[in-house]
């Protein structure tokens, strides 16, 4: 397992350097092992754009079911204790459709994929414009916000509300648990307990929801799991974690695209001086490349179904393999000048929405709040500064997450 590299890279990767700049560490691995046995945590990292390509499309040989086969204890380690709250959510985590593999994933999402096709995510179009009109009124005077708080949180959770149709009196609640799942401790000991806790709370509320909608449903997403647990093709478990996943699914990405694109045009002015010449042309392509440049998710987790060969390496079966999407969307061998930060570029093949069967379900809607955002945004700010340069990432392996991000403008 271990290889010629062990002892020129640190396999730690959750030191303030690494999470604070994911670039550097991955894109030197992407260099000199870009299938690289990590022995820290048990887990093949690889970092390569085609290499990572060819991963997804071979979903025979790369099960999303970690944690219904992963046979290693957790990593970071958990308190001892926590145990039986371990085993609780790797259940839970289990029936949703993103740790599924065919054929119950592909009946999973077919339940919901016209739901959230492009076309259809176009009629959610009009409602985000006035959700973020009204997030951007209520700082407009004091010309500063945390973008994290005031707006890349509210914007995508108001956005899930109404496709879900959750009632404007639950709503607080909802977004307060959903909160401890978005910015809970990642990598601590205890983190199973808040974790097991945040689900119980989820599912206790949507439970209910879902048995009225089941009865009277509506045109809502809530409905359609309703619907699709009475015709069989979801089990409670099943609906109930879906539906407490999208909550959090549905806008922490989306938040994280948001902040970090942003902090992306603070750092290249002249980019964002481009998109202000017209943001109606320009707030698509310079979506794609905020998701290209610093995307919300860096990294997604596989097992291995048998021992495979990639790269001179023997990945063994029931072997985890986390390929990190922030690396591969930087590689010089797929992208022209990768560490610049170009709102033009074209082609842009990013990997930020994943490819092959476990492509992002809600990516048509996230890209729309990042254009409508920008747009609106270029509209109203002739420039945008950081009001405070103390940034702090969420130490997470997975997500490229700021717990603030405060900005002025002019």
């Amino acid at each position: 397992m271990p290889n010629d590299t062990s002892a020129v890279i640190d396999d730690d990767m959750f030191t303030p350097s690494v999470i604070a700049d994911p670039y550097t560490y991955y894109g030197r691995l992407r260099e000199i092992d870009p299938v690289h046995w990590n022995d820290l945590h048990k887990v093949w990292v690889v970092t390569g754009y085609d290499d990572i390509t060819w991963l997804t499309r071979h979903p025979d040989l790369f099960s999303s079911a970690v944690p219904a086969k992963d046979p290693l204890p957790p990593y970071p380690p958990i308190d001892e204790h926590d145990r039986d709250e371990y085993e609780y959510v790797q259940r839970g985590q289990s029936d949703r459709m993103v740790t599924r593999d065919r054929p119950s994933h592909r009946a999973m999402r077919g339940a919901l994929h016209d739901f959230f096709t492009p076309a259809a995510s176009e009629r959610w179009r009009p409602m985000i414009r006035d959700i973020i009109d009204h997030l951007l009124d209520g700082a407009a005077e004091a010309k500063r916000m945390d973008v994290i708080a005031d707006f890349a949180v509210p914007l995508p959770l108001h956005v899930i509300f109404e496709v879900m149709a959750i009632p404007e009196d639950d709503r607080p609640y909802v977004r307060s648990v959903a909160a401890k799942l978005l910015v809970g401790p990642r990598v601590s000991g205890s983190r199973m307990r808040e974790i097991a806790a945040a689900m119980r709370s989820i599912n206790e509320y949507m439970a209910p929801l879902v048995d009225r909608r089941a009865i009277d449903p509506g045109e809502d997403l809530v409905s359609l799991i309703a619907v699709a647990e009475a015709e069989g093709l979801y089990t409670r478990s099943e609906a109930l974690q879906n539906l407490g996943h999208l909550v959090v699914a549905g806008h922490e990405t989306s938040a994280n695209l948001i902040a970090n694109g942003l902090l992306a045009f603070i750092r290249n002015p002249d980019q964002w001086e481009l998109l202000r010449t017209d943001p109606d042309r320009l707030a698509a392509s310079a979506t794609e490349e905020c998701l290209r440049y610093d995307p919300a998710v860096k990294s997604i987790e596989r097992i291995a179904n048998e021992q495979v060969e990639l790269r001179g390496r023997t990945i063994g079966a029931l072997e985890r393999i986390r390929w990190f999407i922030a690396s591969a969307n930087r590689d010089p061998d797929r992208f022209h000048e990768p560490d610049t930060f170009d709102i033009t570029r074209n082609p842009n093949p990013h990997l930020s929405f994943g490819h092959g069967i476990h492509l992002c379900l809600g990516a048509a809607i996230a890209r729309i709040e990042g254009q409508e955002a920008l747009k609106a945004l270029a509209d109203r700010c002739t420039s945008l500064q950081l009001a405070c340069d103390d940034l702090e990432y969420v130490p997470a392996a997975h997500l490229r997450a700021l717990r603030r991000l405060e900005v002025s403008w002019s």
